[in-house]
């Protein structure tokens, strides 16, 4: 809990955080969201007609998924087990009552993908160590089988009358590239297209498909219908990359566009084939969802100022409390990197003489990209004194296919390159100092984070490194099933067909030439990096001396916890003060 001698970057860390609120198809004023309000991530249920919120869980590891039925009578989530990611959905009536199972029938399982139909049905994508399947769930909870197959898949969306639905799936074997399929009410494929399915028309009667397809370096909007098998591309000739979405009525797109690392939103007129920008200045917009009426809400943030929901025409009146003071602006930075141009974001702190120490911060996914919006952690770094350096690495998105693709040619060293050219180039302008330089990152920035170490042993001072993969190969083992099909995608295949790749891309391999401090954070029930290879590691680098702090936490991939997130900083805080003194001291 907050006081009045709390420091700032935990005022920081402590600012409730809020998802964009889904409305319900047939009852919009009907609402449901995922907040840490209360210090673990849950769901509420938000009644915009009478302005009440109310907790629908109470779940120690907190919640990360939950939809809303199109009536508005009642509520899902996901409930795992300790943040594993395995489980089931469950029900629970919007004004409150039991929690019951929402599909009947089925033993534990891993998301993948609830989309919300009219009526009572939803389509329900779970998935084993068996494969995926994918089932229209009927008023009741009874589940109708429409897919199965080996390789992941993902249930997309219902059409409005239901006699359709559209999945994602990966049967071609590369879930970096997924195909679309269009499906019959009783499973039959109408369509096989390439792309990204978004959905099909809010309007009955309307059964157009929106999908995103690749063409040449980036992405297009295109339309299909299912009926007589036209596709129309929208040609919108945006760099980087864009989400689009329905007009509840149909007759236009919003259109989100991500550009180095920035947005823009634009409403497409499909009739004129015009393009309108909707006046949401500078900074990114997190998620944008349609309302009636022609309205959209939208979460919005910059670097310096925490999310907002915002809405183009009214104020939504979201009952969120008030954000912590404002940090620094973010500046734009673009070095020359061995693949091309690379963008990098620096936050300095204020009054503090050049060259500073420097934490560089790296991304997870990899395919996401580092934007000018909020992160307390970076604003907390920068309360301390140091500047922050992220980096939109070669796999980042934002910037074109061909930079998202090319991290496949050399998997963790070609992210590193980049690293390595804005970490010269900083130095060289005088920005950092070379010799207190944190490397840190989450997910896949902490897996970069330790290959670096090992790679580049003498051009980081200390490495923090949270849910890193540190053993390709015993992390390839280990994880659920979609991320051990990421892994043959991104590395050409598994690691008996590819031994090489998986070794020279694994930290582990490099772990003998470590040389600086390290942090590893790792929750233990972890199903996308789990904790014991990377507890491996950490004991192996241990046993050679060198300063390593290993710490758990009673969660999964993702820090839904408050109070865990503000112990793990208040950790790598201390650890990194330390050890940069250290190094400051020895000749």
């Amino acid at each position: 809990m907050a006081t009045q001698s709390t420091p700032l970057w935990e005022l920081r860390f402590r600012t409730p955080r809020y998802t964009l609120p889904a409305w319900a198809k047939s009852s919009p004023e009907r609402c449901v969201l995922v907040s840490d309000r209360t210090g673990e991530a849950q769901v509420y249920c938000w009644d915009r007609s009478v302005g009440t919120l109310r907790q629908v869980t109470d779940r120690p590891a907190g919640v990360q998924h939950c939809a809303i039925e199109a009536s508005g009578e009642a509520v899902w989530w996901f409930a795992d087990t300790g943040g594993d990611e395995r489980g089931q959905w469950m029900r629970q009536p919007f004004d409150g009552g039991l929690d019951e199972p929402a599909v009947r029938g089925l033993g534990a399982y891993w998301n993948a993908g609830l989309a919300v139909g009219v009526r009572g049905h939803m389509l329900l994508g779970h998935s084993t160590e068996d494969g995926t399947e994918v089932s229209l769930v009927l008023p009741g909870g009874e589940p109708r089988r429409l897919y199965r197959h080996s390789e992941p898949a993902l249930a997309v969306d219902l059409s409005r009358d239901l006699t359709l639905a559209v999945i994602a799936h990966s049967e071609r074997g590369d879930l970096w590239e997924p195909g679309v399929r269009v499906l019959t009410a009783d499973g039959l494929a109408v369509a096989d297209l390439d792309g990204e399915a978004v959905g099909f028309s809010p309007v009955p009667g309307d059964n157009r498909l929106l999908l995103l397809a690749p063409r040449a370096d980036r992405w297009e909007p295109v339309i299909h219908d299912p009926g007589s098998g036209e596709s129309v591309d929208l040609k919108l000739d945006l760099p980087g990359d864009i989400s689009v979405e329905w007009f509840q009525d149909a007759t236009s797109l919003l259109v989100v566009h991500d550009h180095q690392a920035h947005s823009q939103a634009f409403r497409y007129d499909l009739s004129t084939r015009e393009r309108n920008p909707l006046h949401i200045t500078g900074g990114t917009i997190e998620h944008a969802r349609t309302r009636p009426g022609g309205d959209v809400w939208f979460q919005w943030s910059d670097s310096a100022h925490p999310p907002l929901i915002r809405a183009l025409k009214s104020d939504p009146k979201f009952p969120a409390a008030s954000g912590p003071p404002a940090s620094a602006l973010v500046r734009d930075v673009w070095v020359d990197g061995p693949g091309g141009r690379v963008h990098a974001l620096l936050s300095v702190p204020r009054a503090v003489a050049e060259p500073h120490p420097a934490v560089f911060l790296l991304h997870g996914g990899p395919d996401e990209h580092d934007r000018d919006a909020f992160d307390p952690e970076v604003a907390a770094w920068v309360d301390e004194g140091f500047a922050v350096v992220r980096v939109n690495y070669r796999g980042s998105t934002g910037y074109g296919r061909a930079w998202t693709d090319a991290l496949r040619r050399r998997v963790g060293h070609t992210e590193l390159a980049d690293v390595n050219a804005v970490r010269q180039w900083a130095i060289d302008h005088g920005i950092v100092d070379p010799d207190r330089l944190v490397l840190s990152g989450w997910s896949w920035g902490g897996y970069l984070t330790l290959l670096a170490l090992g790679v580049g042993p003498d051009d980081w001072t200390v490495g923090l490194a949270g849910a890193p993969v540190a053993d390709c190969v015993a992390a390839h083992h280990q994880a659920k099933d979609d991320i051990k099909a990421l892994d043959r995608s991104l590395f050409g295949g598994t690691p008996e067909e590819v031994p090489e790749r998986y070794r020279d891309s694994s930290p582990t391999t490099y772990a003998d030439a470590v040389r600086a401090p390290v942090f590893v954070c790792v929750g233990v029930n972890d199903a996308r990096c789990p904790v014991d290879q990377a507890r491996a590691y950490a004991d192996r680098l241990g046993a050679r001396g060198l300063p390593v702090e290993f710490h758990t936490t009673d969660e999964g991939h993702s820090r839904t916890s408050v109070r865990e997130r503000v112990a793990i900083f208040s950790r790598q805080i201390e650890f990194t003060r330390t050890h940069i003194h250290a190094a400051r001291r020895r000749p």
